[in-house]
């Protein structure tokens, strides 16, 4: 018994100690990705609605260390995620630096990744409305839908343009009701769902505009 026990908890611990907490197969793990250049309640509102709504086991906030899309370029990673935790403290939503762990830029790279260090957990992709009006512009974002659900989680202002953006548009079959959400996670992929969530109207531009935040 000793024998067995062993070697799984080193691997917990190992992976815990490299910023990858253990997963079983088949738990669902939603991703929610950005700078959080800083995090605020409104990642934390959508992070809370997207475990009920979405029916997921855990979810990962993915501090990248840099948005390809972006000219700004946002504070010292080791500053943004310290910054994450004191904001969201939940003992199913994991502050992770996986993108650095793994030298990944882009979400499908990442995506590719953890697929494959966590076989047989089902990944949810997750963004606000305002990433999915652009999502055209990432790079392989038909892969990403094609690979992994995602859910998209309303934010204010942007609920008409991201039904009218061109990936919405493209996969329009394959979206799922905002009834059927607890079914996303399961999903045959491509499939996404595109939910209203009540928001708190706080962005990360607005906290850096009034000097609420800064690189140190």
């Amino acid at each position: 018994m000793w024998g067995l026990e062993f070697p799984i908890n080193m691997c917990i611990k190992s992976r815990m100690r490299h910023g990858f907490p253990f997963l079983r197969p088949g738990m669902t793990v939603g991703l929610l990705g950005g700078s959080f250049d800083p995090a605020h309640q409104g990642h934390v509102q959508i992070s809370r609605a997207a475990l009920t709504q979405f029916g997921l086991d855990r979810v990962w906030w993915l501090v990248s260390p840099g948005n390809p899309l972006k000219a700004h370029q946002p504070a010292p990673l080791a500053q943004r995620m310290q910054a994450a935790r004191r904001v969201m403290q939940h003992p199913r939503i994991h502050i992770s630096d996986a993108e650095a762990q793994l030298g990944t830029r882009y979400t499908a790279q990442t995506l590719r990744h953890l697929r494959r260090r966590y076989p047989g957990v089902r990944f949810v992709w997750l963004m606000g409305a305002d990433n999915l009006a652009q999502f055209h512009r990432w790079k392989d974002w038909r892969q990403i839908l094609d690979t992994v659900p995602v859910g998209v989680l309303a934010r204010p202002g942007d609920r008409i343009s991201a039904r009218l953006s061109p990936a919405a548009r493209i996969y329009a079959p394959y979206r799922l009701k905002e009834a059927e959400s607890q079914l996303l996670a399961q999903a045959r992929t491509p499939a996404w769902c595109f939910i209203n969530v009540p928001m708190v109207a706080a962005s990360s531009s607005a906290i850096r505009a009034r000097g609420a935040w800064s690189a140190s």
